[in-house]
């Protein structure tokens, strides 16, 4: 995995990169500059709207005892959306954009929900809850307020 993200991390700002300067090559650079940065500030009040939405859906979806799984994988997907705008280039804010619609994330969530399943499965991720905050066999539990309290007089 860590050397898929290095790739990652490595690739996509070069090709980030080379597609601005053949963008910019072909239409000018002032223009490129102005339509990255149109589509950021697009792109911001879309996620903003979207966010506000999704929250929205998740506080019904609670107040009506309903466990908001589908809306917690879009307000993940609507984060990772908004984050990958900040980064400036045609790539990522197209991903991004495309994150915030949502039409592809229906059709990304189904995609998610395995990954995530398989990620619980494997135990490379854990779901805290309120009855076990820090995990079932979690040693790094932090010191009860009274427990520290006590520890302190002493």
């Amino acid at each position: 995995m860590f050397m898929i993200l290095l790739a990652l991390f490595i690739t996509i700002p070069l090709l980030e990169l080379l597609l601005i300067i053949e963008i910019g090559s072909q239409l000018g650079y002032g223009v490129t500059i102005l339509v990255l940065l149109l589509i950021s500030v697009a792109g911001a009040a879309l996620a903003k709207r979207q966010g506000y939405a999704v929250v929205a859906r998740i506080q019904d979806e609670l107040r009506f005892g309903k466990m908001p799984g589908d809306s917690l994988i879009d307000g993940a997907m609507i984060l990772a959306g908004a984050l990958l705008l900040l980064t400036p280039g045609y790539i990522t804010d197209t991903v991004g954009l495309l994150l915030l619609l949502p039409p592809v994330r229906r059709v990304v969530r189904p995609f998610a929900k395995r990954r995530l399943r398989r990620a619980l499965e494997r135990k490379t991720i854990r779901i805290l809850t309120p009855d076990e905050p820090y995990g079932p066999e979690s040693d790094d539990r932090p010191y009860e307020p009274e427990q520290r309290r006590k520890e302190l007089e002493e």
